[in-house]
């Protein structure tokens, strides 16, 4: 039986690359990805199969890595980070839920054997560059609303600044969506200080990487483009100085053991 490998292949570093995700790459004769993430891929595409469908096109992503596997060819659906993680994953098992319920037409679907193979998230790589961001509760929120009606979001932006976590933004811009990651600013203004520490990370661990600490009060949408990961640390983050080196880290408490 052929099978599917639903896999996330990190921010973008080859050495982040799961070694699970790069066992499954070398045996899958074809690729599904968008094609900037295939470029990325770099020295492990040779000999590859390449099935580049551009942004928008998720669902015939989807759709052709189930076809794929289903006539025999061992296929990997590939993301950045992982592909659990507002990606591909989704798309995947909800089409199958479409299928057992009738109202797909391809019962070929069914006989795939899927693996899943996890990948190091955005937030992740984004916490690592600071330090230890992420180092008690948190969340993500993604603020676009192609998808989740912004209702929704604006609901999930209070209940978060509410809980006091720590909130890593996806998609917090782009060229159609300029003010909602400003209006996220402000709600979570309501609850912790302008001085809260938070990170943008750009291009995280590739070779345009940019990282810059900055605080909620003076975070702006206009310093924020589609390849960026913002992270906005909850009422007790820190962040600290040692010589020409920044850090942002989020205790847990254990200062009542120190």
């Amino acid at each position: 039986m052929s099978k599917l490998f639903v896999m996330g292949m990190g921010p973008g570093d080859l050495g982040l690359v799961a070694p699970n995700a790069t066992k499954a790459l070398a045996v899958c004769s074809d690729w599904v990805a968008y094609g900037y993430y295939l470029d990325l891929l770099g020295e492990l595409s040779k000999g590859k199969t390449f099935h580049n469908l551009p942004l928008g096109e998720e669902i015939g992503r989807a759709r052709l890595a189930l076809d794929l596997a289903a006539q025999g060819k061992n296929t990997a659906l590939i993301s950045s980070g992982d592909i659990g993680i507002y990606a591909m994953a989704t798309l995947v098992f909800e089409l199958l839920d479409m299928q057992l319920q009738g109202k797909e037409n391809h019962p070929e679907w069914l006989d795939v054997d899927i693996e899943v193979i996890p990948g190091i998230s955005a937030m992740q790589a984004g916490a690592s560059r600071v330090g230890a961001m992420l180092g008690h509760d948190f969340c993500t929120i993604s603020l676009s609303d192609l998808l989740t009606p912004w209702e929704t979001i604006d609901k999930r932006l209070h209940a978060c600044g509410t809980g006091d976590f720590v909130v890593s933004f996806y998609n917090p811009v782009s060229k159609k969506r300029d003010w909602q990651l400003n209006h996220a600013r402000d709600v979570l203004l309501q609850y912790r200080p302008a001085s809260t520490p938070v990170m943008i990370g750009r291009q995280l661990t590739r070779p345009e990487e940019e990282v810059t600490f900055t605080t909620l009060g003076e975070l702006d949408a206009k310093d924020v483009d589609m390849f960026t990961m913002v992270s906005v640390g909850n009422s007790d983050t820190k962040h600290i100085v040692n010589g020409e080196k920044n850090w942002i880290y989020t205790p847990r408490g254990y200062s009542k053991k120190l």
